[in-house]
């Protein structure tokens, strides 16, 4: 599977059965995430078989069943902490996705005091990501169009389009989508708008619409 295949089925989870991910991939999943630590100065950690971080009330209201793996996302405070953070969570997230893993962001509804993550002088807890096998795959979403999520003077060129087509599935805090893409040029501008999480959400698109896009024709603005 491919990353393109893996933005294409992967759906949020909040159910999990009791299948253990074996070492193996594990493995593959540390491989990632010591890349993305590296890369973004991160301290994102995988948590298995840590089920307490998912107990309780938190848990219960947000529909969570069963999970007892979950990568927590602890990056550098900063000016740009929670766009990395969202970023390179998914950069983990779609990985998981092509190792046959089903995952699910989870910004409020979990037991932060519970959460088995370490932490260095400077850095904070942004998150979590709920990680295992799924009793279901994940249903498909209402996407706004990408007229509605972007903007641009004239014709919209073909490696636009398809960084936009991406973003359309990108998970977003509750399918707000609050983000806006603009074209001026070849220089490629996206904002976050006014919502909950959109700098979480601001990173999470912009990794999409690389992915997407390809390399070639365009930049970020500055």
């Amino acid at each position: 599977m491919n990353i393109l295949d893996a933005i294409e089925i992967r759906h949020s989870v909040r159910s999990y059965t009791d299948q253990n991910i074996d070492r193996e991939i594990q493995g593959k999943l540390q491989e990632v995430i010591d890349q993305c630590n590296i890369e973004g100065d991160m301290n994102i950690q995988l948590c298995i078989d840590e089920p307490n971080a998912f107990s309780g009330l938190m848990a219960s209201y947000g529909k969570f069943k069963n999970v007892k793996n979950y990568i927590a996302i602890v990056a550098k405070k900063g000016n740009n902490f929670e766009e990395r953070c969202g970023y390179f969570g998914e950069k983990v997230v779609l990985k998981a996705t092509q190792l046959g893993l089903n995952t699910c962001w989870v910004a409020a509804t979990y037991n932060k005091g519970k959460t088995n993550y370490k932490i260095n002088p400077g850095e904070k807890l942004c998150c979590v990501i709920a990680l295992g096998y799924g009793t279901t795959s994940g249903v498909n979403r209402k996407t706004k169009s990408i007229e509605q999520l972007c903007s641009v003077d004239g014709e919209m060129p073909d490696w636009l389009k398809n960084g936009m087509k991406s973003v359309q599935l990108a998970p977003t805090a509750m399918n707000q989508q609050k983000f806006l893409f603009e074209l001026n040029g070849n220089i490629v501008t996206v904002k976050a708008l006014l919502g909950f999480y959109t700098k979480l959400d601001l990173g999470i698109v912009k990794y999409h619409f690389e992915v997407g896009a390809g390399t070639q024709g365009w930049k970020w603005s500055e």
